[in-house]
């Protein structure tokens, strides 16, 4: 991806750096060939040419750009888990996937992990926003999903003769955990999503406290993705399912719902980051019966709710990691809504703008691997950042709507935003 060449100030800003420290008013922004060159207080600024071009935000906010830890762009508009896997063509599914990177980008997230692609779309589309082909945000793809035979993904019935290849590799036993992450490494992905537990979407077979691998299924995993350099994360419900994915060696967990005090000290024992993605939750509530979700699974998402947002609490209390993403593409919980994640950990869960903020930006960095690269405002890191008409530390709401972007920037680039319309 290329970089902007030159300096480039942006001055009268309200400065947040992601790093949790508290807004610095009056600050500026000094990019130099696509890399922060200075970022702070205004009066501290060090002698800029006078050549070099000046940009006013406004009285806006400066700050990182947003990370999305939870994405799925080839998730377009999912009614059923059918949807998933045989609604249309991997080649459909592929320009939907850079529409959605677009969006994504356009919606502030200048970075992303993938969480799951139809087939390893996603390691074609990292490549493709690498060589400036279409606009995105910088992306750690994953491609296929691994989970037991029987498991939640694992819906498709046999007389249908399609098998799962595309979504999931279904695996029985350790020797076939280690055949699909051999698969994978072959795909060139940089991340293995498994399925440890079920979710209230399949409350009769898997719900959220049932398991779907076995812990050997799941250690085989780490130690084969582990040898070939690959991270590990899972969608861990069941609390035994956390517990197993912390002692298998997971890098990651997604949603970490039933969190206990045991598991909690096994979670920061290895300061292993945990991305809750609650906003599907309360969008699956509030908008699945109009699209005809049954009481059941609506139910579950309640009490998951509920546990999550508890668990949320208790890892940043204890001195834990959150990132902040998950699950958009189904139909009440749609791609570009990817900010409401932010304004819902503020307003439901209780947690302050600047902590939320910190979330979505160091600790998103920090879970692709590249908190030296961006994920902060600091002097050499690369020019990621929002400038944001408003106090976001005041109304975080105001990521919800790109509208509000003066400018998103990749590499010191203006990617987006007013200033990008001219």
């Amino acid at each position: 991806m290329r970089t902007a060449e030159g300096e480039l100030l942006i001055t009268n800003g309200t400065l947040i750096r992601g790093d949790g420290s508290r807004p610095i008013p009056d600050a500026a922004v000094l990019v130099r060939d696509g890399r922060i060159a200075f970022a702070g207080c205004g009066a501290e600024l060090p002698e800029v040419s006078p050549e070099t071009p000046r940009l006013d935000a406004g009285a806006g906010t400066l700050m990182p750009g947003l990370v999305e830890a939870h994405y799925h762009p080839t998730y377009f508009n999912v009614a059923a888990l059918e949807d998933l896997d045989i609604k249309y063509p991997v080649e459909y599914v592929t320009l939907l996937a850079a529409a959605n990177a677009q969006l994504a980008l356009r919606c502030g997230y200048t970075a992303a992990r993938s969480g799951g692609s139809l087939f390893n779309i996603d390691v074609w589309l990292k490549k493709a926003i690498e060589e400036d082909v279409i606009p995105g945000p910088r992306l750690a793809s994953s491609g296929r999903e691994i989970c037991g035979v029987g498991g939640l993904m694992d819906w498709n019935p046999d007389f249908r003769k399609i098998g799962m290849e595309g979504l999931v590799l279904l695996v029985n036993g350790p020797d076939e955990a280690r055949a699909a992450v051999r698969k994978l490494v072959k795909d060139g992905v940089e991340w293995v999503k498994t399925y440890p537990t079920g979710d209230a979407a399949a409350p009769d077979t898997n719900d959220h406290h049932t398991l779907c691998m076995t812990f050997d299924e799941m250690h085989a995993v780490v130690r084969t993705a582990h040898n070939h350099k690959l991270k590990v994360t899972g969608h861990c419900r069941a609390t035994e399912g956390i517990k197993n994915a912390l002692r298998a060696g997971y890098d990651c967990l997604e949603h970490g719902t039933f969190m206990d005090n045991e598991s909690l000290d096994l979670l920061l024992q290895r300061n292993v980051p945990v991305v809750p993605a609650l906003q599907f939750e309360w969008a699956s509530i509030q908008d699945g019966p109009a699209f005809g979700m049954p009481q059941s699974v609506i139910d579950g998402h309640q009490e998951t709710l509920e546990a999550g947002a508890e668990s949320a609490r208790m890892i940043l209390r204890a001195g834990g990691r959150l990132g902040m993403g998950g699950d958009y593409g189904f139909a009440w919980n749609p791609h570009g809504d990817y900010a409401r994640e932010l304004s819902f950990f503020v307003n439901y869960v209780g947690l302050d703008p600047i902590e939320v903020i910190t979330c979505a930006t160091r600790t998103g960095a920090e879970i692709m691997g590249c908190a030296d690269e961006f994920g902060t405002l600091e002097a050499g890191k690369l020019a990621d950042l929002l400038i944001v008409d408003g106090d976001v530390s005041a109304d975080i709401s105001l990521l919800e709507d790109p509208e509000n972007f003066i400018a998103v920037m990749q590499g010191g680039r203006i990617k987006s935003g007013r200033w990008a319309r001219g």
